[in-house]
């Protein structure tokens, strides 16, 4: 499975971004997909996921309610529509995929893409 990552950039804080990602390869199977961000000198956190059917969403507190994720299986898409946005969002955001039950961890995902850059500017 190969995930690419779009739609980053700068913007002002308490502006939007949508980022997508594209899922190609051996997409057929079940898995569910997840947002993580990564921060100079921070570890990988965890953002958002979304199971395979999309009937069940998952978010950190601290992008709940600012954050939205959305699948569209027919077109191998996964969105993260992010309003709001705070200084403290900026990071390198990534789009993991993984088999079945959708997770938190970042170790337990199995495809990841190549990041999108995300700056937040206050």
């Amino acid at each position: 499975v190969r995930l690419v990552e779009s739609g980053g950039g700068l913007v002002q804080a308490g502006g939007s971004l949508s980022l997508a990602c594209v899922a190609s390869g051996r997409t057929a199977g079940s898995y569910s997909m997840g947002w993580f961000r990564q921060a100079p000198g921070n570890e990988r956190e965890f953002v958002a996921a979304i199971s395979w059917r999309g009937d069940n969403e998952d978010y950190a507190d601290s992008v709940k309610d600012r954050f939205t994720i959305s699948r569209d299986n027919a077109k191998d898409t996964v969105t993260l529509r992010m309003n709001s946005l705070k200084s403290e969002d900026t990071g390198i955001y990534y789009c993991g995929a993984k088999y079945y039950k959708s997770s938190r961890h970042y170790v337990d995902y199995d495809y990841w893409g190549q990041g999108t850059q995300v700056t937040v500017s206050s």
